[in-house]
């Protein structure tokens, strides 16, 4: 009890935050304590209320020091957020779906459009996705059209320019190839106690994609 006392002497602040975020708004952060990436009131702050990185508009927590486009048509599933981690740069010009339980490290690029080879004035749209329990490596490339099955592992600094549709495969190299095949009676799935895509409960969601998204 004193240790406690000593820190809220010590940071006052966290005596409003820790007060702010028993209010119902925000049962998100209460709720998703168990997540491999376990959002913060500091850093939905950053994000929602000051706009720190111009990432207000997504839906789920993004780094100040990333960039998405196009959060339209970006669907993110259940704690998986592109993102999050310090440098990226996703563009869902094309659309991306990225899904439940997949893990995005820094400084990972995600391209859903690409410039004509004959007019860089025109876009050219592909979308990409990726599945449910699937690892992205720090630096990895995911470019326009690529489509990643289940429990694909891209390895860091990987530029992946075609699709793994079968996934359980670790992918790396320029341009990514299979350099290992997962067990697939090894590959355990998993499930959060209370689901959230994002800052949304799982069970709102459905209703939250048809109105905002186009995803």
């Amino acid at each position: 009890m004193n240790q406690r006392l000593h820190y809220f002497l010590q940071n006052p602040l966290r005596i409003i935050t820790v007060s702010i975020t028993k209010l119902p708004y925000f049962r998100f952060i209460r709720e998703t304590t168990d997540y491999q990436c376990r959002i913060n009131f500091d850093f939905w702050f950053k994000q929602k209320v000051l706009n720190w990185g111009g990432n207000r508009k997504a839906y789920w927590p993004v780094h100040w020091t990333s960039r998405v486009y196009d959060v339209e048509k970006i669907l993110v599933g259940v704690d998986a957020y592109p993102g999050i981690m310090n440098g990226c740069y996703i563009q869902g010009q094309g659309g991306i779906t990225i899904g439940d339980y997949t893990q995005i490290a820094p400084n990972v690029t995600i391209v859903s459009a690409n410039h004509d080879l004959y007019d860089s004035r025109k876009q050219l749209p592909e979308p990409v996705k990726i599945g449910k329990y699937c690892w992205i490596g720090a630096g990895a490339r995911i470019m326009p059209g690529v489509e990643l099955g289940d429990w694909t592992i891209v390895g860091a600094g990987a530029v992946v320019t075609k699709s793994f549709k079968e996934g359980h495969c670790i992918l790396g190299g320029v341009p990514a190839i299979v350099i290992k095949t997962l067990d697939r009676d090894k590959c355990i799935p998993f499930n959060n106690k209370i689901e959230y895509n994002g800052y949304i409960q799982a069970s709102k969601f459905p209703e939250f994609r048809k109105k905002y998204l186009t995803v």
